[in-house]
């Protein structure tokens, strides 16, 4: 009995007619037939060959790796309770616990104005067109930029009275603009714009002035449309 072979069994379904590819294949990998089943397009057939016996060798070798593991975890976690009280942190003392914390200070990037940045100064007098525009947008999509322009056009956004497209430019001309690039605010109600100053209006027209804060989007090189997002809008 301790010499039994042993099998491990395989089936394939093949298209009748293709049995001798199978047959052919199957014994290259060292599988024996044993019986086929007939269908009415297809048959089953079946396969056998001897299980390859593990060596010794190997099951040896991995339980002395089991054994070698279960040294290391034991030292390991003997070194950590050994150690367990010099990892606690010490309690604070009095003094030192009555010592206000120190606020984190986190950088806030002021945004890019014409003053600051010679690259948004000179797209301000550029074509709403230029390649400027879409290397600004490129290089600063995400940032804020602030500057001094005006409402060149206003339109309500689809079929809602409660939310616009508004068009922007640079300076104080609004639908005269004629240089600048051709901002626009896309599908944003009054609440968006965040309306602030000395005399904050109650709403917005073509031609009102504002000291606009905005975050750069992407530009539309097909219609020369440089989108952005409204931070603050103040009145001038």
């Amino acid at each position: 009995m301790a010499d039994e072979i042993k099998y491990e069994y395989k089936s394939v379904r093949a298209v009748r007619g293709t049995d001798g590819l199978v047959f052919s294949k199957m014994q290259k990998d060292g599988w024996e037939y044993v019986e086929k089943e007939e269908g009415k397009l297809r048959s089953t057939l079946n396969f056998r060959r001897p299980k390859k016996p593990v060596p010794w060798l190997l099951i040896g070798g991995a339980a002395a790796v089991l054994v070698t593991l279960a040294v290391v975890i034991g030292a390991a976690s003997a070194l950590s309770n050994g150690h367990k009280n010099e990892d606690k942190p010490s309690k604070p003392t009095a003094a030192e616990s009555k010592k206000p914390s120190t606020p984190s200070t986190s950088t806030v990037r002021a945004p890019i104005t014409p003053h600051n940045n010679p690259q948004f100064a000179a797209l301000l007098k550029a074509d709403s067109c230029d390649d400027a525009n879409a290397a600004f947008a490129t290089k600063r999509e995400g940032q804020e930029i602030a500057f001094n322009g005006s409402v060149v056009n206003m339109a309500p956004h689809g079929d809602y009275d409660t939310r616009y497209d508004l068009l922007l430019g640079p300076g104080d001309q609004g639908p005269n603009t004629m240089v600048g690039p051709a901002f626009k605010y896309d599908d944003v109600s009054m609440l968006d714009l965040n309306l602030s100053g000395k005399k904050v209006p109650a709403t917005v027209n073509t031609g009102d002035k504002f000291r606009f804060v905005a975050e750069v989007g992407e530009f539309n090189a097909t219609q020369c449309l440089f989108y952005l997002h409204p931070v603050s809008t103040e009145a001038r």
